[in-house]
């Protein structure tokens, strides 16, 4: 290690991320978790390592998760096939169990028992804890897959102000008691919106909005709601991109004052968006 960094250069790195560790110091920044970032187990140490680093400069981290490979390893392991329409899981009775078992169960214990390790204080929670997501049918073909009606922000402001790291996975419940899935990235984005976060990252599996979607270099690091509208209507922004950008677009409309989308198989991409002057993806803006 002391062959690539002098001690010199390490100080410099730091003095280079004070303005940033300044600006988001006290600001709740929302971190939606999933995909390919959370299968790899280095990169997932790396992730929950960059969490609890911002944790222990004082920024107010919000871990929101998925856990979609897992949901289906259990599907199969108990010999169901799992099924979707329009990129939704299709969950019937037995699937909303098994959802609640993984996402709720082992995806977010052991998210919370590794960012213990690595010195943050967390406390998993789910969306049906306190009634934080609150939900209904969204359709009847795909089940208890659910549309959000109420965000409670309470039980998570009060853990922020207790200085734990909340880690929310994405099931939700309605008034009769009934268990909903939801979607992550739409969950991130109206917790996101009901918190005031300074910023919500959205770690996905690719760099972020691309103007050819085979070149990787023709990244666009900034849009406008407005501009994202337009790069719809050129099919620029085409297939599973569309409802990662209406997701960053509901959370800017719900007061988030700016959403980035980012590869989150990077190694420590979250501290490069949030602490260098380079940042990593593109960042929707209002």
């Amino acid at each position: 290690m002391n062959d690539i960094f002098t001690n010199a250069q390490r100080a410099e790195v730091l003095t280079q991320a004070l303005p940033y560790i300044k600006r988001y110091s006290g600001k709740i920044v929302a971190i939606k978790y999933g995909g390919n970032a959370m299968i790899d187990e280095n990169l997932k140490q790396q992730v929950m390592e960059d969490i609890a680093l911002l944790w222990l400069i004082g920024v107010k981290v919000v871990l929101i998760h998925g856990g979609g490979p897992e949901i289906n390893d259990l599907m199969k392991k108990l010999g169901k096939v799992p099924q979707f329409v329009d990129g939704l899981r299709v969950t019937d009775k037995e699937t909303v169990d098994i959802v609640q078992m993984v996402l709720a169960g082992k995806v977010n214990k052991s998210l919370v028992t590794l960012l213990q390790t690595k010195g943050g204080h967390a406390v998993g929670v789910s969306g049906i804890d306190g009634g934080i997501i609150e939900a209904k049918i969204k359709d009847e073909r795909l089940g208890f897959v659910g549309e959000i009606t109420k965000i409670r922000p309470q039980p998570i402001t009060d853990l922020l102000e207790k200085n734990y790291v909340p880690v929310i996975s994405t099931v939700a419940s309605d008034r009769e008691g009934n268990v909903y899935n939801i979607n992550g990235d739409t969950a991130a984005a109206y917790i996101a919106g009901a918190l005031g976060a300074e910023r919500l990252i959205m770690m996905t599996d690719v760099a972020g909005i691309l103007r050819d979607r085979d070149d990787p270099t023709s990244l666009i690091p900034e849009i406008t709601v407005d501009e994202a509208k337009k790069l719809y209507a050129d099919g620029i922004i085409s297939g599973g991109m569309i409802p990662k950008v209406d997701c960053c677009i509901e959370a800017i409309s719900r007061g988030v004052k700016n959403v980035i989308i980012m590869d989150g198989r990077v190694p420590h991409a979250i501290l490069m968006e949030l602490l260098t002057d380079e940042g990593a993806g593109t960042m929707v803006t209002s």
